[in-house]
């Protein structure tokens, strides 16, 4: 569990330097956005351990993403930056990919059979994927804004 627990940290952080290279930041925020999106990447994977938590993953993303914010506001006077330019790098990897394929791909399969049963069992898959992915991207909104506004202080006293 170590290692996948040091592996998921591992890419969150790659992914993030990738998605902050893209807003093109200062290149003191990149080392922010990574130790961000490992912690609260991290911290999504052991809430949805079974062995652990076991939690699911909207209540999980939305708990990590808010230790995401917390963070991202912790460390903007460090560089100076707005909380922003590490949050939303930070955030990106937690993007549900799979559950936005799944819920395509069970709309064109329920379009493409005619059949009752065919249908009903894809409209539930497309259904089941897209409310899961709806309400992760939610939770992972409310999750990281809520400390910037919780946070006025600190988030705003970093770019003055």
């Amino acid at each position: 569990m170590i290692g996948e627990f040091l592996q998921d940290a591992l890419f969150a952080a790659i992914a993030a330097i990738g998605f902050a290279a893209i807003s093109n930041p200062p290149r003191n925020a990149y080392w922010c956005c990574a130790l961000i999106a490992a912690a609260g990447h991290s911290a999504r994977f052991l809430l949805m351990h079974d062995a652990l938590l076991g939690m699911h993953i909207v209540g999980a993303s939305t708990i990590a993403a808010f230790i995401i914010g917390v963070l991202a506001v912790a460390l903007s006077p460090v560089v100076r930056m707005p909380a922003e330019t590490c949050l939303f790098p930070s955030l990106l990897p937690m993007i549900p990919g799979i559950y936005a394929y799944k819920t395509f791909g069970g709309l064109v399969m329920c379009l493409s059979y005619g059949g009752q049963g065919e249908f009903d069992h894809y409209f539930f898959l497309f259904a089941s994927n897209g409310l899961t992915c709806l309400f992760i991207l939610l939770g992972m909104v409310v999750g990281g804004t809520i400390p910037i506004f919780l946070l006025k202080n600190i988030s705003f006293r970093a770019t003055r």
